[in-house]
């Protein structure tokens, strides 16, 4: 039998046809292993020409051994920071130094207090502590602790045994004798010499000897000191528990592969470490699963690991791949912590908004700061989870920097932003259409004020501004005009959805946002309804930081944290009841963080904005509204449009052309309707809900008769009517 191994180019396919033929003229018996050896064997030197060698199986040894170590893959490879993240920051370094300061303090301060009770326990404990001296002293000096040995070895009537052990006994009565004696005469001379010393010196020995002695007599479950700190004791995270609650989430792709493989289905690309106050994990799981599947069943999770809901925090890590899970699990619920105070408040002086923003802390504890500057900012969710509170934040470090300029509007009327009017150039609050026609003029002038801006750049010479955008060197120089516009529009889609004003506020806010990032224009844009109504795609696909808090479904996720966000993982909808001010930011960082936003409450908001007055005022910025300047803007031209027709028609009118029409306004009023045309006017119409049609109707200039666009005097009554409505319904 000729062996496959002897020949390279074994015929496989002739031996494989022989094998089901034996009754073939030549037929042999075939090693198929071998045969399928030879088939994946191929030349070292292969070119398209040769034909040595067969096809290479895919599922051969071969193809699934591992790579071995090469220095492509050790360059791929991740370093692990040498110092922790708290030694690497000098943010985290103060405040751990500050953490261990404080408790440190707060320990010692706690057991001064208690001193008397402790002393009080050390005098009651005293004479049974004296007894167990006494008691051990003698056991020891006498031997007592082998005497059940040498009585055993008496009734086995091994004497040779009790008679060694008896001498050993002997000797050590002898030299603990002479111990003893010394001792006692030791404490003699020192009880004489004690008698004869000072008062205080008597009072000392004492309470050192009732200290000792009340602590021999200390009794086992209980210590003499109290717990100054309660520290939680939580069970260690192991994959074995981890593997468990991933079983009972009722993912089908998890309970399939761990049935087949069992805790081989889930892979630990790391070791579970910890990671600040908690424990990470980095999992791959089972091929089909994705990070968003495990997310969306936070809840599950939770109670597989026995762990509040709270602690339990699953991230995606779609820059790996969708089925790359990053668990953390933290010893206490995020609620529960109590928050840390923002690093601003204590800060001395301004701030310089060129820096970065101290935003919140994530699970970890960790301070999230992003650069407001060349971005701008979307935050969203549905009523009452922190949007305002999370607005606040970077508005207030605006605040504190005296040469940026702040323009702040509440649409919601609450009043969550009046701490801020004392330091802004314009201000407006309120559900009202006073409040939106404010916004509208406030964006038609940031719109005017970015191509002031652009122009200012552009006559910049290069090496002043060599990337054609503001610097923080550039918003410095007060002559130039340049510095940061912080603009806060807090539930904007009470203005985006205004019949009136939505429109042109909708594309005005999309210009601004798209080329107002390089110009040092920044909008803050808060909204609790992210549709394509109230929030145009325009201005929440240019914005460049969004922080979504909690929503309830996966349009509303996508539309503020961006398309795919949920698919990718990112979902706000995770969030619980009671996880008020924690959502997702995205754009801060490379990778999408959860983080709870610090809180700065009404009374803390206004010290820091009374500083913040007080820093302008040093520096000469504070204008606009905080001292009492009316902007000088025309205002919007909204209602009079409507009033202006029924003037000009008169009920004996029904109808009118459009021409007829934009000729009587331009009468009425030049300035206003100078300019306008037919088209115009029916574009200026639309809003209102009339639109124009063929209207019959004589040319005073050649007295015929013809038909025209125009509109129904009636329809523009009921828009009159209707528009009176909604304000008393509005006002009540």
């Amino acid at each position: 039998m000729t062996s496959p191994h002897d020949d390279p180019r074994f015929d496989w396919q002739a031996a494989e046809r022989d094998l089901h033929h034996p009754g073939g003229p030549d037929a042999d018996v075939v090693d198929l292993d071998a045969a399928r050896t030879a088939r994946t064997t191929t030349p070292d030197h292969h070119d398209e020409d040769s034909d040595d060698g067969g096809p290479l199986l895919v599922d051969s040894p071969d193809t699934q051994r591992s790579p071995r170590f090469s220095l492509d893959a050790a360059r791929a490879g991740q370093r692990r920071p040498i110092l922790p993240a708290w030694l690497r920051s000098r943010t985290e370094l103060v405040d751990v130094m500050r953490w261990a300061v404080g408790h440190l303090l707060h320990t010692t301060g706690y057991h001064l207090t208690r001193l008397p009770k402790y002393a009080g326990k050390l005098a009651l404990r005293a004479p049974a502590g004296a007894a167990r001296l006494v008691s051990g002293g003698t056991r020891w000096m006498f031997d007592w602790e082998g005497e059940h040995l040498r009585q055993a070895t008496s009734q086995t009537r091994d004497g040779e045994l009790y008679l060694k052990l008896s001498k050993q006994r002997d000797r050590r009565v002898r030299w603990r004798g002479i111990v003893a004696t010394f001792t006692l005469a030791v404490s003699l001379a020192g009880g004489v010499a004690v008698a004869l010393a000072p008062l205080w010196a008597r009072w000392a020995v004492l309470a050192m000897l009732v200290t000792l002695c009340g602590l021999l007599g200390q009794p086992a479950d209980k210590p003499l000191l109290d717990t100054a700190v309660v520290i939680p004791r939580v069970a260690r995270l192991t994959s074995d528990v981890v593997v468990r609650a991933l079983a009972v989430l009722g993912i089908a792709g998890i309970t399939q592969a761990i049935a087949k493989q069992g805790q081989r289905a889930i892979a630990f690309t790391a070791p579970i470490t910890r990671d600040g106050p908690g424990w990470r994990a980095d999992i791959d799981l089972p091929p089909g699963v994705t990070a968003g599947d495990v997310i969306e069943r936070r809840d599950r999770l939770a109670a597989g690991l026995t762990r509040p809901l709270g602690c339990v925090w699953p991230e995606g890590q779609p820059e790996v791949h969708p089925g790359r899970l990053l668990l953390w699990v933290g010893d206490q619920d995020m609620a529960a912590t109590p928050p840390k105070p923002w690093p601003l408040l204590k800060a001395s002086g301004g701030f310089d908004l060129g820096r970065p923003v101290p935003f919140g802390t994530d699970p970890r504890g960790r301070v999230i700061s992003f650069e407001l500057p060349y971005t701008n900012l979307l935050i969203g969710s549905i009523p009452g989870y922190g949007k305002t509170a999370a607005t606040q934040v970077p508005m207030l470090a605006a605040a504190l920097d005296p040469y940026a300029e702040l323009w702040c509007f509440d649409f919601k009327g609450t009043g969550g932003l009046d701490p801020l009017e004392k330091v802004s150039a314009r201000y407006a609050s309120g559900q009202d259409d006073d409040t939106a026609e404010e916004g509208l003029l406030a964006l038609r002038e940031l719109r005017k004020e970015c191509q002031r801006r652009a122009a200012v750049i552009k006559g910049l010479p290069k090496a002043v501004c060599p990337d054609n955008k503001v610097t923080p060197e550039l918003a410095r120089r007060k002559k130039l005009g340049l510095h940061w516009l912080v603009v806060a529009l807090d539930e904007v889609q009470e203005l985006f959805s205004h019949p009136e004003f939505g429109k042109e506020a909708g594309e005005l806010a999309e210009k601004v946002i798209k080329l107002g990032r390089a110009l040092g224009v920044i909008l803050v844009v808060a909204t609790q309804r992210p549709d394509a109504k109230s929030l145009p795609t325009g201005v929440s696909a240019n914005a460049g930081t969004r922080f979504c808090l909690r929503v309830m479904g996966q349009i509303e996720n996508d539309m503020i944290l961006g398309t795919s966000a949920y698919k990718n993982g990112i979902r706000a909808t995770m969030f619980a009841k009671k996880d008020k001010g924690v959502g997702y930011l995205v754009g801060a960082a490379d990778d999408a963080q959860i983080v709870r936003t610090f809180y700065v409450d009404g009374p803390t908001a206004e010290k820091i904005t009374d500083r913040a007055r007080t820093l302008r005022e040093a520096a000469g910025t504070l204008t606009g509204h905080a001292i009492g300047q009316t902007p000088a803007t025309p205002a919007a031209r909204r209602d009079t449009l409507l009033d202006d027709i029924l003037t000009v028609v008169p009920a004996t009118e029904p109808k009118v052309w459009a021409e007829t029409l934009t000729e009587r306004l331009a009468d009425l009023n030049p300035d206003a309707y100078g300019d306008l045309t037919r088209d115009q006017l029916t574009a200026a119409l639309k809003p209102y809900g009339v639109t124009t049609g063929q209207v019959w109707g004589t040319d005073p200039a050649t007295g015929k008769g013809a038909n025209r666009r125009g509109i129904d005097r009636a329809d523009i009554a009921d828009a009159v009517a209707e528009r009176h409505k909604r304000r008393g319904d509005k006002a009540a």
